[in-house]
């Protein structure tokens, strides 16, 4: 019975085997036809690479800020906390984790990128650079979407947009080359952008620490303002001495966290690795590029030989021809 069926499966073997001196025929048989859509594909790949400007990527490594409130804010925590939450007085000594936290959401607000842009006035770089000379340091611009000296928005455009493009897209320009993570492990917060212009890269990522740093401090001061104010308003309605000396001492907490606030510029983060101008393109990598549109290419013209071949061949032959 072994040998039955061994000899059964052998012109199983032989009808469905693939025969891989005949692939190699026909692959032979094409062969110019597979040269010259690799040749092409190689040609395309090559224009690609060589038309795609250079990305440079600069970061900042960041620490949460350390927060202190010193003894009164953490014997203010434990005796009045309840009180103050009823009286809607937020005391210091939130913690770093979770203004950190604000940071980073803060700079992929729609709202920060938004003034951000407008504040140091960065839509020309941001929206239409075409690419960065290396010899002049200059950026260079579309002159069909922005005229550079006379400073205006030139573009063509369909409604709802205007020429000049607007913050929702300037927002979503930005968060295409923004990066903002944060490793669990150590609490540090990374920042990147990816610019055409590495020094306009560096800049940025520099003036966005900046910034939301800035930002923080003047919504935390404000809120402390409008606490103190609050606080005396209570003292002035209430006759009561034990409240009165609650109240004067979150006022003192309040104005403590107001000058802490003013004189610290790392509110939020404190830089431990500026960032700095990059000296070598982060993308594209051409070589790969090309490597990669070859290969495609190459297979591409396989399977045009195979299937040619397939579709001429006898149907009543069971096999392909070459």
């Amino acid at each position: 019975m072994g040998d039955t069926n061994q000899q059964s499966r052998y012109p199983l073997d032989q009808d469905s085997g693939i025969d891989l001196k005949e692939l190699f025929g026909v692959l032979w048989a094409g062969k110019w036809l597979i040269g010259g859509i690799s040749a092409l594909a190689a040609a395309v790949s090559i224009g690609v690479a060589l038309t795609l400007p250079n990305i440079y990527t600069s970061s900042a490594l960041l620490a949460p800020a350390e927060q202190s409130g010193g003894g009164l804010s953490a014997r203010l925590m434990q005796e009045y906390g309840g009180l103050a939450s009823l009286a809607g007085v937020p005391l210091p000594g939130g913690g770093e984790g979770s203004r950190a936290q604000l940071g980073m959401e803060l700079m992929k607000s729609r709202a920060f990128l938004g003034e951000f842009v407008e504040r140091r006035n960065l839509l020309p770089d941001l929206m239409d650079v075409e690419y960065w000379d290396m010899v002049t340091g200059d950026l260079v611009y579309d002159p069909e979407i922005y005229n550079y000296e006379s400073g205006k928005w030139v573009r063509d455009i369909g409604p709802p947009f205007q020429p000049k493009p607007s913050l929702l897209e300037a927002h979503e320009e930005f968060m295409l080359i923004l990066r903002v993570s944060q490793d669990m492990q150590t609490g540090y917060v990374s920042v990147s952008i990816d610019h055409e212009s590495p020094i306009v890269a560096a800049r940025w990522v520099n003036w966005m620490v900046e910034d939301v740093n800035a930002a923080v401090r003047a919504q935390d001061v404000e809120e402390a303002n409008r606490s103190i104010s609050y606080l005396k308003d209570q003292i002035a309605n209430t006759s009561l001495a034990e409240l009165q000396t609650v109240f004067f001492e979150l006022i003192e907490s309040q104005t403590e966290t107001a000058m802490l606030t003013e004189v610290r510029p790392e509110y939020v983060f404190k830089t431990i690795d500026p960032a700095i101008v990059p000296e070598e393109k982060s993308r594209p990598s051409r070589a790969l590029i090309c490597a990669l549109g070859t290969l495609l290419g190459g297979m591409l013209s396989v399977m045009i030989v195979l299937i040619r071949n397939y579709a001429s061949s006898d149907p009543d032959a069971g096999k392909m021809t070459v």
